[in-house]
């Protein structure tokens, strides 16, 4: 009985080691079945290759730590800023420059805490949740004005103009790169300020030479006079460049003081600029077609979007081909509700813009080639022979406080008109883009507009 018994819990043991054995050998072939192909280490038994296989794991782990390491020293000393948050928004890692930016004293301080509570930005939060919810990069600028208590930290640091760069990470983090622009804004402020002051000491000497200018005129006689008029219409280039050059820093400088916003219908005010400009078209014999609705009004600044029309009016008139036409369209864009944009066309039947030339055509002084840049006698040459190309364009803008001189003669182009309208348009909230229209291949000016009905102030 005894030896029965012996034997019977000798083979319930053997069935429990044979049982374990198979099960060990089994999770060994799964861990082995992960590892990487080894043809040298197929012939040596299983254990042995899963000690090497843990090996070869611990050198490649320590591996990607050294690259870590490295890339996050590359990081540290990087001349942007970095930081990288989890799902829930919590700081994981920045580096030294995004301290410095967000005046993080404490490092251990900014490690598994809300975002927001390490950097009170509301705009970096909300690139942050723009980035996790549309899966895809993303950029903003903003200004960051730093939360400090006392006076002489806030003697120390400064508001900063920051733009961040996003970019989706896996399980919903999030990494952001900072850009410190705070130099840059300062340097264009600077840089419209020198240009402000010298244009505003140019005006009087200039004025000067005009009015000798045209003394001179009156009491020459030909061919003296003929110098006294080449004299007299480069002065009043140079005139209207410094006041083109005003204009434009002072709309870039604070787009909302430089309107003066009010209720007018805005067909009316398209065909006044026409009117201003016909008798230039006349000499062309060009047509001018409106089609769009009679009576639209909204709010804006007249004078503003006065210069805007008469300078693309001008434009068009300049490089039309004689017994052609003009056209402008408005057309409200429909919407879910009432129509919250409305969208202007004008084009003519030139010879358009070069296909270079297009994304730079709102730049101040662009030139696609040097013969765009022109005086007045080029002007008149095209009135007598106007089938220049369109690479000799060059935009000017009439004056809007003298429009019977805009009617009756033309000034050489600052070469700033298109710049200036820009700023116009998105000083009024809209947007201006430049094609080639499909249909007459001519220069085609396309704007749109806010727009909100309200209650003209003029018929």
């Amino acid at each position: 009985m005894a030896l029965v018994a012996f034997f019977l819990g000798l083979a319930l043991g053997l069935g429990v080691f044979l049982s374990q054995r198979l099960l060990l050998n089994r999770q060994l072939q799964r861990l082995l079945a992960i590892l990487p192909d080894d043809d040298i280490g197929d012939s040596l038994p299983s254990l042995v290759r899963l000690r090497r296989s843990i090996v070869q794991a611990n050198m490649e782990r320590q591996q990607l730590e050294v690259q870590l390491q490295l890339w996050r020293q590359l990081l540290q000393v990087a001349p942007i800023g970095y930081l990288q948050v989890d799902e829930e928004n919590q700081l994981l890692w920045c580096n030294e420059q995004t301290r410095q930016l967000f005046n993080i004293q404490n490092r251990e301080s900014e490690r598994s805490r809300l975002l927001l509570k390490v950097v009170r930005s509301f705009e970096l939060d909300e690139l942050i949740e723009q980035t996790r919810h549309q899966q895809q990069p993303c950029q903003c600028e903003w200004v960051f004005h730093p939360a400090i208590s006392d006076a002489e930290g806030m003697s120390r640091q400064r508001s900063t103009t920051l733009r961040g760069y996003s970019w989706p990470l896996p399980d919903g983090q999030v990494g952001v790169f900072l850009e410190n622009r705070q130099d840059l804004v300062t340097l264009a402020h600077s840089r419209n300020r020198w240009v402000t002051d010298l244009t505003h000491e140019l005006r009087t000497p200039l004025t000067s030479i005009r009015l000798v200018a045209e003394a001179l005129q009156q009491r020459l006689e030909p061919p003296m006079q003929t110098w006294a008029e080449r004299l007299l219409l480069e002065t009043n280039r140079l005139i209207k460049l410094v006041q083109d050059w005003l204009d434009l820093i002072q709309i870039e400088a604070d787009p909302s003081k430089s309107l003066t916003s009010r209720p007018l219908e805005l067909p009316v005010l398209i065909q006044s600029a026409w009117l201003t400009l016909e008798p230039l078209a006349k000499q062309k014999q060009l047509d001018f077609v409106y089609s769009g609705p009679d009576r639209l009004a909204l709010s804006a600044d007249e004078s503003r979007l006065t210069q805007v029309f008469l300078n693309l009016f001008d434009n068009s008139i300049r490089y039309s081909p004689p017994q052609s036409t003009i056209q402008a369209k408005i057309a409200l864009l429909p919407s879910e509700s009432a129509p919250t944009s409305l969208q202007i066309d004008i084009f003519d039947s030139g010879q358009g813009f070069p296909e270079a030339d297009l994304p730079h055509v709102f730049e101040r002084l662009y030139r696609g080639e040097p013969s765009r840049s022109r005086s007045v006698s080029d002007y008149q040459k095209d009135t007598a022979n106007p089938a220049g190309t369109a690479s000799d364009r060059k935009f000017q803008q009439p004056s809007s406080s003298n429009t019977q001189t805009a009617a009756t003669s033309v000034s050489a182009g600052s070469g700033l008109g298109l710049a200036i309208v820009r700023q116009i348009v998105l000083a009024h909230g809209g947007s201006i883009t430049a094609h080639n229209h499909p249909e007459t291949g001519g220069a085609w000016l396309q704007i749109h507009l806010p727009y909100e009905e309200v209650t003209a102030g003029r018929s």
